[in-house]
């Protein structure tokens, strides 16, 4: 988590079924997600990708952005 304190960090949920897929969603170097900021369609990607992990997404990890 240290690689992001100056740097942009993106929240990943990916997928445990396919590997091309998966959810990414602005955060900071500790994996808090500034829910105002995202569109509607984002936040409720955002809480579906909560919902279901362990049976659709991994655990999230905090990776650098892009």
């Amino acid at each position: 988590m240290h690689a992001c304190v100056n740097t942009p960090c993106q929240l990943r949920f990916e997928s445990l079924f396919d590997p091309d897929r998966g959810l990414a969603f602005p955060c900071n170097a500790l994996g808090h997600v500034e829910l105002d900021a995202l569109s509607d369609t984002a936040r409720c990607n955002y809480f579906y990708a909560r919902a279901v992990v362990g049976r659709e997404f991994a655990l999230p990890v905090v990776v650098p952005g892009h």
